[in-house]
């Protein structure tokens, strides 16, 4: 092709970017345009990117992953006890220690997917991790030298089986964390939040993603589970591990229906540049008029493609990182602009809906630990079907995937016509709505304990059925549908756009943080209450469960979750969205009543009138990515670059 002249040059460090004449010349010749949209632009729905048919695959995957994840979060208290030797206590610390570990974790891959690889890519890596961690899970449990002697103490592990024990732990920790802290996120990045049915879509892709690990978890809880307790231990952590290598399988077999995104800057970088710079800037005057503070012009934002956030009041002393001094040069070691101080009180604004949910994992956590040993001294006959104690969550699953699709098909529907929200309530209503339910489950709980133990202590000793739990279970299985769903979507949807694997992560950071508040409960309930029983023991001290006061324990949580919702209300009420409607979040502009405001960046301007800028930004990243982009071209083609989706 002969080379062509440009009506004008605009030039960066020698780069070149061609006008909208050039580019249209390109594209007859060579049958392609030369646009670069970003993974959020509506050119990339063309050519089968996105949708219900990219999020099938992480359907498939989120189900065959959670079989054995839910299994092992089920079973493996009793492992700890019954292989490893663990006294029960000891034995539900370590389990919530590792859980508490992997939703921690998830930080680490909401992270690194938003800053240094895709989200696609982040999931093949841990995924690799916790296929590996599990592999080795199957070897401790097959191998009888990896399996320490009964010594009567609270733990028997030590020296080389203690090293590989916690070695294992660890690997499955990160890997689980890291696929978690990065596959919603992904899954949601199929689908158009800035349009009215992409929005609708959003909720729904977050009930068939809860649907999918249900369904998973029934089959793991079941299936799994019977073979882990009648066949051996290692026969169900190999089938956990074939089920999670074959999910990853499905996971990258639908890359090339993908929108994947391009990790971008730093967002904890960006968060600590708003910080410091507020802390420096700290004995400077605010600007009575926000105006005054530093932002980029519409029409720089306009032509970068930069998704601006309107300023707000709150958090007024992040407002001084966006004070520009005399006669500086806007720098970001200088100055933030008040879009990058806005992401900060976004996030700031999450954290006590995030610290409100805490005390409902805490009380999840003592489904997975003390119902499960309770079970063991239960009846576990169904007439002659033997029923396994960590089977029992099959009945909230049950009732999970009954209740989603009547939740997605009838109620939301019927909702949306009376509120006109997309999800039919908000998701801090549905949180709420679980976590009235975990109070109600932990009070069940309690009365369930007090009659299996009175009936166990009987003489002769009478045992009542394992079905009993089943109340508690079922009653916070619905609560964990409501919860889960709705922190999902409220921390994907009110995030920054290059931040939502990071605000995604905080539903697991939440988890995290209730089993960490578990051990520590454990711990000091039995330290303050040996003190003051009579008989000198505390509540959940040694190995008989029917010499412990569970009971009192459980109550203690419903009455704590109490007082917690109350605070939880007041946070709700305090928190205000980003928008009134959540499909118009990045669409319009106007006055939103406190409420950060997201400003249009459907950027339809020709290069050809714009010759003051040569550098587009991906949304996303926010990178300085030098980038040809012809506007025009882009809207007419409604094609994107394969070049744009980045591993």
């Amino acid at each position: 092709m002969a080379p062509f002249k440009p009506l004008y040059k605009l030039q960066i460090h020698d780069f070149y970017i061609p006008t909208g004449r050039e580019l249209d010349k390109i594209t007859q010749e060579e049958g392609k345009a030369i646009t670069k949209t970003s993974y959020d632009s509506p050119g990339s729905w063309k050519k089968g990117k996105g949708g219900f048919r990219a999020s099938g695959f992480i359907f498939v995957q989120a189900g065959l992953d959670n079989m054995g994840f839910i299994a092992n979060l089920v079973t493996l208290v009793l492992y700890f006890c019954q292989v490893m030797h663990f006294y029960p206590a000891p034995a539900s610390n370590t389990l919530t220690n590792f859980l508490g570990s992997t939703f921690l974790l998830t930080i680490v891959g909401g992270f690194i997917s938003d800053t240094y690889l895709s989200r696609f890519s982040t999931c093949l890596i841990f995924g690799s991790l916790e296929v590996l961690g599990l592999a080795m899970l199957t070897i401790e449990a097959r191998s009888k030298h990896l399996h320490p002697d009964s010594c009567g103490k609270s733990s028997c592990i030590h020296g080389g089986t203690a090293t590989y024990f916690y070695a294992t732990l660890c690997l499955l920790a990160l890997g689980y964390g890291g696929v978690r802290g990065a596959f919603p996120a992904l899954g949601a990045d199929q689908f158009d939040h800035r349009d009215p049915t992409g929005a609708s879509a959003l909720a729904t892709f977050f009930n068939y993603l809860i649907l999918s690990i249900t369904a998973g978890a029934t089959i793991g809880v079941t299936a799994i589970v019977w073979v882990s307790m009648n066949k051996g231990w290692h026969w169900g952590f190999l089938i956990a591990t074939i089920a999670s290598f074959v999910g990853f399988v499905v996971l990258a077999m639908g890359k090339p229906f993908y929108r994947l995104q391009r990790p971008g800057d730093s967002p904890l970088l960006r968060i600590w540049q708003v910080v410091l710079l507020a802390i420096k800037n700290r004995k400077l005057p605010l600007p009575e008029n926000s105006a005054d503070l530093y932002e980029i012009s519409d029409k720089e934002s306009s032509v970068l493609a930069v998704v601006k956030i309107a300023h707000t009041d709150q958090f007024r002393f992040l407002d001084k990182a966006a004070i520009l001094p005399k006669e500086s040069m806007p720098e970001p070691q200088k100055v933030c602009t008040v879009t990058q101080v806005e992401e900060v009180k976004v996030l700031t604004r999450m954290l006590p809906i995030l610290a409100s949910t805490i005390i409902m994992n805490t009380c999840m956590a003592q489904l997975q630990t003390f119902s499960v040993q309770q079970g063991r001294l239960m009846d576990p006959y169904l007439g002659s079907l033997n029923v396994p104690t960590p089977s029992i969550p099959v009945i909230p699953l049950l009732f999970m995937s009954i209740l989603i699709p009547i939740y997605e098909f009838i109620f939301i529907p019927f909702a949306r016509k009376l509120t006109g929200h997309p999800s039919g309530i908000t998701q801090l209503q549905r949180v709420g709505i679980g976590l009235v339910l975990s109070i109600i489950s932990m009070a069940v709980a309690g009365i369930v304990e007090v009659k299996r133990r009175h009936e166990a202590n009987k003489s002769p000793p009478h045992l009542i059925s394992l079905f009993w739990l089943s109340l508690q279970y079922g009653i916070f299985g619905i609560a964990d549908m409501f919860t889960l769903i709705g922190l999902m979507e409220f921390f994907y949807r009110e995030a920054p756009v290059g931040m939502r694997s990071l605000s995604t992560s905080f539903t697991w950071l939440s988890l995290s943080f209730g089993y960490f508040l578990s051990t520590i409960f454990v711990n000091i309930i039995n330290s303050v209450t040996e003190k003051i029983s009579p008989s000198k023991q505390g509540w959940l001290h040694g190995q008989d469960i029917n010499k412990n006061k569970v009971n009192l324990f459980y109550w203690f949580l419903a009455i704590l979750s109490t007082l917690n919702f109350g605070v939880y209300l007041i946070a709700a009420n305090w928190y205000k969205y980003k928008m009134d409607n959540p499909d118009e979040s990045e669409t319009k502009a106007g006055p939103s009543d406190g409420m950060p405001l997201v400003t249009n960046n459907k950027a339809t301007t020709d290069l050809t009138t714009q010759n003051d800028r040569s550098m587009v930004i991906d949304p996303v990243s926010s990178a300085a990515e030098p980038v040809a982009k012809d506007y025009n071209t882009a809207e007419k083609t409604g094609a994107a670059v394969e070049g744009d989706q980045v591993n």
